[in-house]
């Protein structure tokens, strides 16, 4: 998107990609269906340390504009739920969009092409001088565009850190995000026999909350909500998760049950609202009373009705970045433009997309990001 919009406002543009082939993540994502875009993207879904810093690029270029270039290229495109969009055939199709649209304006690139040293070099004006696996090549402006750590089987390095450090520029530690929970042996223990099982939950952490499915895994925790909440989640932090999210009040509601003169158990009817698997699986830990309704203990009761709206669990990690789906944190936005992405202490050095201390929500918001900040960039580089 960078060298697009750079090589349209007439600069020479050279693009330089270590890996064999073109867009890899771009493919792999959204089950190979490319989750392009988000509808209500906005700086809200996104995490940073300055929650800010987003604003300009994302206001600038919308995810509207992004669909625009998506329609003049004939892609048929679909909304799955809450604003996501998606190719209705392969991903392959935004990527030919790309490199068709970088065609058009003239960018060249040079794939399998491993960088070996970066130099800024002395003079009046920024120049730069990249020595690689293809040869050298001298420069007014350098756009670090090389994503994160997540999923290194598709070639996912840590190499825009290294540039970052290089030129003395400050890192918010990163960690794998949008990824799965792994929980102790304890927990595992807990919830063992339910792997396979989901169910709609509303989990929280940090004062942020998710409403989708969670999905038991033989490690832990997954489904979209997990991995939304990973994205805000500290080691040693609780999550909340609330497994009867559809009603407001459960004890209410069995008080309700009790006084229309229901004698079901309380496995029974709390099975009205969870798979049964889980709902077993919550009273044997606990509830085990096999009395009716009307017969138990309404301030034991209310207790139970608590924990299963408000279950305290502490993950013991998240699976890693070979499945995350993305790096939270990076080249800290206290170093750069928000309206430029240049690197305020090193004219002519920008950075853009996932290399940056701004990850967004599960849904497309990433990729939106990717496109917002290289278009930014691509104003001014």
């Amino acid at each position: 998107m960078c060298a697009i919009e750079a090589s349209r406002r007439g600069r020479r543009v050279i693009a330089l990609d270590h890996a064999q082939r073109l867009g890899g993540k771009i493919l792999i994502s959204g089950g190979g269906r490319c989750n392009f875009t988000n509808l209500g993207a906005s700086p809200a879904n996104y995490k940073s340390m300055n929650p800010h810093f987003a604003k300009s690029a994302l206001s600038r270029y919308p995810s509207s504009r992004f669909i625009d270039l998506v329609e003049k290229h004939g892609i048929a495109y679909h909304e799955k739920k809450l604003g996501q969009l998606f190719c209705d055939g392969p991903a392959q199709a935004i990527v030919d969009l790309l490199e068709s649209e970088c065609a058009d304006a003239g960018v060249e690139i040079r794939l399998a092409t491993r960088i070996e040293k970066i130099e800024k070099l002395d003079g009046p004006e920024p120049r730069f001088r990249i020595s690689s696996s293809r040869g050298s090549f001298e420069c007014r402006s350098l756009v670090v565009a090389t994503g994160g750590l997540s999923i290194p089987k598709i070639g996912a390095t840590g190499f825009g850190y290294e540039i970052a450090r290089q030129f003395g520029l400050k890192l918010v530690e990163r960690a794998a995000a949008l990824d799965g929970f792994t929980l102790g042996s304890e927990d595992q223990q807990r919830f063992g026999g339910l792997s396979g099982t989901s169910f709609d939950s509303l989990i929280s952490v940090n004062g942020v909350s998710f409403r989708e499915n969670i999905l038991f895994t033989h490690a832990g925790l997954s489904g979209p909500a997990s991995l939304q909440a990973s994205l805000h989640w500290y080691s040693g932090d609780t999550l909340r998760i609330n497994f009867v999210p559809g009603v407001a009040d459960l004890f209410q509601w069995l008080m309700e049950r009790k006084a229309s003169g229901d004698r079901s158990l309380v496995r029974t009817l709390l099975s009205q609202h969870l798979a049964e698997r889980i709902a077993s699986r919550l009273c044997e830990l606990e509830w085990r009373s096999e009395l009716p309704l009307p017969q138990e203990s309404e301030r034991a009761l209310e207790a139970f009705c608590r924990k299963v709206q408000g279950w305290g669990l502490v993950p013991s990690g998240t699976v890693g970045y070979g499945k995350a789906e993305v790096t939270r944190g990076g080249v800290d936005t206290d170093e750069l433009s928000s309206k430029t992405l240049e690197a305020r202490k090193v004219p002519g050095l920008y950075f853009v997309g996932e290399v940056v201390d701004v990850t967004g929500w599960l849904g497309g918001y990433n990729f939106q990001w990717a496109w917002a900040s290289g278009w930014a960039a691509g104003q001014v580089v």
